[in-house]
């Protein structure tokens, strides 16, 4: 089960932050209030795919230095 949400905050934040009125803050869902306060968004998680796709792109250049681990 995930955390309680802490409405406080989430309140203050929409209405002194995104400076939303009392009624505009209660129609949302939290998945979109979350949006609009920037919260989750970010780049995709690195899989091994990306990776995998990054080091294609972008591959290593001459011999490891020295000392480095293989």
């Amino acid at each position: 089960m995930s955390a309680p949400l802490d409405w406080p905050a989430l309140l203050r934040a929409g209405l002194l932050t995104l400076r939303l009125h009392p009624a505009e803050f209660w129609s949302l869902t939290p998945a979109e209030l979350a949006l609009m306060l920037g919260l989750g968004a970010g780049p995709p998680a690195m899989t091994r795919s990306r990776l995998d796709a990054l080091l294609e792109r972008f591959p290593d250049k001459g011999p490891p230095p020295k000392g480095s681990r293989p």
